[in-house]
């Protein structure tokens, strides 16, 4: 994942053609979003289907001596709060972007150590496994680690996303590369 103008985005050639198309993206979210509404420019992360925009709070003012129950309450009151106060224009907002981009749009916050997201988006994959592939998911249902073999594939690729996380920096940052090279080639 890199940084970019301050605003986290997440893309390769097949989701943004162009570096100037992710620019526009990022670029409308930061003069759409009302003032006020994060601590400093949300992340904007994108993928074929989806846009997320992620923007951080400020954490509540609670004393220091609390206890982390009361600190994670005071957390998950602030993100409630926002949540419902700004519905309205983040539908507004959201309709908007869809039309824009052609992508559903999801919202969500990071307060403290929290990161909490409103809407997403579940987008049915299709994969062929071979039997040795089937059997890891059907341990997962049988242990109860999963509910069925969809739920166990979930669980399976969120495992691989957080412990590969260096890994697949990497190869996103490879594919900027490759999506630069393209650009500057010629247009077919």
């Amino acid at each position: 994942m890199e940084w970019v103008g301050g605003t986290h985005l997440v893309c390769n050639h097949n989701y943004m053609t162009t570096n100037d198309g992710a620019e526009k993206l990022r670029g409308w979210f930061s003069g759409r979003l009302p003032d006020g509404w994060f601590d400093g420019a949300p992340q904007v992360v994108l993928d074929r289907e989806e846009i997320s925009v992620i923007g951080r709070l400020p954490e509540p003012e609670v004393a220091e001596d609390v206890s982390d129950a009361e600190r994670s309450g005071a957390i998950a009151g602030q993100v409630q709060r926002f949540r419902e106060d700004t519905r309205d224009r983040r539908v507004d907002i959201a309709s908007e972007a869809e039309h824009r981009f052609g992508r559903k749009v999801s919202w969500g916050v990071e307060c403290g150590d929290e990161m909490m997201m409103f809407t997403t988006l579940s987008v049915p994959v299709m994969t062929r496994l071979r039997q040795s592939e089937r059997r890891v998911l059907d341990t997962l249902v049988d242990a109860g680690v999963a509910r069925s073999r969809s739920d166990a594939l979930a669980w399976c690729v969120r495992l691989v996303g957080k412990n590969a996380d260096e890994w697949l920096g990497e190869l996103r940052e490879a594919l900027q590369h490759v999506e630069r090279a393209r650009a500057a080639g010629p247009q077919v």
